[in-house]
């Protein structure tokens, strides 16, 4: 099995395990926006369309930052974190991104034990 098959394989186990607990399949921007939710720690029936950015926005500083691409700054006075970035992000083509994207959210669900 080469590196590819193995991070599809581990994608969609992941994939099957939030199925399982919500019910259907998410995508990418549905994942990073609970990911986000997660890091906020504010659960609130509702967020204004730039607030699920800045929760996407969080979600993907917060995977990358164990590889050193992020560093958290500190929360604001509404509890909102900010990040500071320290190094320059790959540049790859879609397919790469995405699965660079990919291999860092499931590092991220692993350390959650999830």
């Amino acid at each position: 099995m080469n590196i590819q098959d193995d991070l599809q394989s581990r994608w969609w186990q992941l994939e099957a395990k939030l199925v399982e607990r919500f019910g259907k399949k998410p995508d990418m921007e549905t994942i990073l926006f609970m990911i986000g939710v997660q890091e906020l720690g504010d659960i609130k029936k509702k967020f204004s369309k730039e607030q699920k950015q800045d929760l996407m926005h969080i979600a993907v500083c917060t995977v990358l930052t164990p590889s050193g691409y992020y560093e958290m700054e500190g929360v604001d006075a509404d509890g909102w974190p900010h990040f500071r970035q320290l190094k320059e992000l790959p540049k790859y083509g879609l397919k790469e991104q995405e699965d660079f994207l990919k291999d860092h959210v499931l590092m991220y669900f692993q350390q959650q034990e999830f």
